[in-house]
């Protein structure tokens, strides 16, 4: 399996000298396309109703719940990175921690799966989850990743969006109105013009 990994990263990984273009485009999804997740949950707070505002909870659980197993996973399986085993080429800089599973791509589709799986939001959770394949091939590409930790990312985020909508019996009431509380401490003045809701 191993060998199979080192394969497909290798076929994907970009060579020595990539174009600037495929190179620039790579970095822009891999490192900046993330932070659209907690725009999108911080739009759908302000902007939303009580149904609205409900859903984003329990995304955002979701994704703190992906990087949690993740951290435990790390803990106890520590996978070296390719650039850390003197594997194909590297483009961006990060730390030299556990590769398995994917960061990024598990907070990514936890999101989007989260959103998959409640009523409403299942377009934008499929349009999500989409986008998180290139994510996937950009974070190979530059050499920060092996191809099976996008699989483990991807089933992480499974496991986090079916979990926290499961348990939303749990947190779910308790952890709006602690929300809503702070919202309208922090917003007052601005729900008072109208342009956020209450």
């Amino acid at each position: 399996m191993e060998a199979l990994n080192h394969a497909f990263y290798l076929w994907i990984n970009a060579p020595e000298q990539p174009e600037s273009l495929a190179l620039t485009l790579a970095i822009l999804v891999a490192e900046r396309l993330i932070w659209t997740a907690p725009v999108l949950i911080g739009i759908g707070w302000l902007r939303g109703n009580k149904t609205t505002r409900r859903t984003m909870i329990v995304v955002t659980a979701s994704g703190l719940l992906g990087l949690l197993i993740n951290q435990i996973i790390g803990l106890c399986w520590s996978r070296p990175r390719p650039f850390m085993v003197g594997l194909g080429h590297t483009f961006i800089p990060h730390v030299a921690d556990s590769s398995f599973p994917s960061d990024h791509l598990t907070l990514w589709w936890a999101v989007a799966f989260s959103f998959l799986m409640q009523p409403g939001f299942r377009r934008l959770g499929a349009a999500l989850a989409m986008l998180g394949v290139p994510i996937a091939w950009a974070r190979i590409f530059l050499g920060v990743h092996f191809p099976f930790d996008m699989v483990g990312a991807a089933v992480v985020a499974t496991v986090s969006a079916w979990l926290t909508l499961r348990a939303v019996d749990w947190y779910l009431e308790s952890t709006y109105r602690l929300t809503t509380g702070i919202h309208r401490t922090l917003f007052g003045r601005l729900i008072a013009l109208g342009w956020v809701r209450e």
